[in-house]
């Protein structure tokens, strides 16, 4: 029998609520609070006696700070943390959904301009099957595919909507500056010249 760990758990529960559940609309805020939820739940029954006290489960609110996190590089399986940030240029985070419309719109607009964003360091981020996103560049914004300042990011444990933010609408898109403090955000979509400012600002 294979033992069951909270974190295996976690990560299961996640794929399978946000696999069939997430969609572009407001049905993302109540599966990621659902799935925020559980893994709390399965990580307090395994607490060891004397636990390092952790942060909130579910951030409602957007992070004014980016929060310490573990992603992996799609491509390479390599753990990805805050300190393998860029560090200079703002930084944007794009929690997105690869099958989601507005997701793939956004991309697609960010591709097609390219070129006057590329001081901003874009990390695309998602919980679901990795291959689904393994095409989501190649096919909705071929631009960017290879860029050094782009990566896109395998959210396997639920960190962006545990550390970051629960969003109600994909794509959510989180403006830090250099600093790691956030400048913007918003859920949902929004016109490409809002968005090509937000990014510059």
């Amino acid at each position: 029998m294979i033992a069951r760990t909270p974190t295996l758990i976690a990560t299961i529960c996640g794929l399978l609520v946000f696999g069939s559940a997430v969609s572009c609309n407001d049905r993302a805020q109540s599966a990621s609070a659902s799935h925020a939820n559980e893994q709390h739940e399965a990580a307090h029954a395994a607490a060891p006696a004397n636990p390092t006290p952790a942060p909130p489960v579910g951030a409602k609110e957007p992070a004014v700070a980016i929060p310490d996190f573990t992603f992996f590089i799609l491509r390479s399986g390599i753990r990805f943390t805050k300190q393998d940030l860029a560090k200079k240029g703002n930084i944007v985070f794009i929690l997105f959904d690869p099958t989601c419309g507005h997701c793939q719109h956004e991309a697609n607009d960010i591709g097609k301009h390219y070129d006057e964003l590329t001081d901003i360091n874009f990390y695309f981020v998602s919980m679901n099957d990795p291959g689904l996103m393994s095409t989501f560049l190649e096919t909705w914004a071929k631009p960017l595919v290879g860029k050094a300042n782009v990566e896109l990011l395998y959210d396997r444990n639920a960190d962006f909507i545990n550390r970051f933010h629960i969003p109600s609408q994909y794509p959510a898109t989180y403006v830090y500056g250099a600093d790691g403090q956030l400048k913007t955000y918003w859920n949902g979509e929004r016109p490409t010249k809002e968005i090509i400012a937000a990014f510059k600002g």
